[in-house]
């Protein structure tokens, strides 16, 4: 687990694009990792033999921390990649002074949510809701 670096765009990209196939346009692989090191560089991966084969993006406000594109790709799943990475991060967004750090995840992603829960998160009652500008 690491800090991105400039050379791993590509097979960041690549990651996410094969992981989140059915994302909309706007989170498009390219344009996110862009904007997002615009702004700081809480982007995080996991390598296997010197490959990518996960990544994470994390934020964080001052006030809460947020985990983002978390992704691994499915041969490399079940075997506490993803774990690691998403701790790895929290502990970055800890290093910062966050004290909670919170995620989204589509309601009909049922076994990420158990993943999540097994990290101990837990499902709180919002309503989430969002503006395009």
């Amino acid at each position: 687990m690491r800090k991105f670096e400039s050379n791993d765009r590509d097979a960041l990209i690549q990651l996410w694009e094969t992981v989140f196939p059915d994302d909309p346009p706007h989170n498009e692989p390219a344009a996110v990792l862009r904007a997002k090191l615009e702004v700081d560089d809480l982007v995080f991966v996991a390598e296997s033999n010197g490959k990518i084969v996960g990544a994470c993006m994390a934020g964080y406000d001052g006030h809460r921390g947020w985990l983002y594109a978390v992704a691994v790709y499915k041969e490399h799943r079940r075997n506490g990649t993803g774990a690691e990475l998403v701790k790895h991060a929290m502990a970055a967004l800890k290093e910062l002074g966050c004290i909670k750090v919170n995620l989204q995840i589509r309601v009909t992603n049922t076994q990420v949510a158990a993943f999540y829960e097994s990290l101990g998160f837990s499902v709180e009652e919002r309503l989430s809701m969002g503006a395009f500008l």
